[in-house]
């Protein structure tokens, strides 16, 4: 068994459209830090997903519902530290306004 550091998921804006933004390929992925800043002037919604092998993002997978970040502010997501997903499996998330909400996650990847 290999574990190795990585980044998750590299800075970016999260889209206001159901995306997947990373799935564990040919590994268990379990996520050590997750951050989302507000670069935007209102506040702004953000929901994630942990989504199984073979799914796909909906109630049943929703880890973090609609949490509003406020303007300047970065969120660390506790709700997300420590989560884990199995070979297959991804992360999802949606945004109420795109290019307003930079995320960002890092983690290990066990193969």
């Amino acid at each position: 068994m290999t574990v190795s550091i990585k980044v998750l998921i590299p800075a970016k804006q999260s889209e206001s459209s159901q995306t997947t933004q990373y799935t564990a390929t040919n590994c268990k992925a379990i996520i050590d830090k997750f951050t989302i800043t507000n670069t935007s002037a209102a506040n702004v919604t953000i929901s994630v997903n942990l989504v199984t092998s073979g799914g796909s993002a909906g109630a049943s997978n929703l880890v973090m519902d609609t949490r509003a970040i406020a303007p300047d502010e970065t969120y660390t997501c506790p709700e997300l530290v420590g989560q884990a997903l199995e070979p297959g499996g991804f992360i999802s998330t949606i945004a109420s306004a795109a290019t307003s909400l930079t995320i960002r996650a890092s983690g290990r990847e066990i193969t």
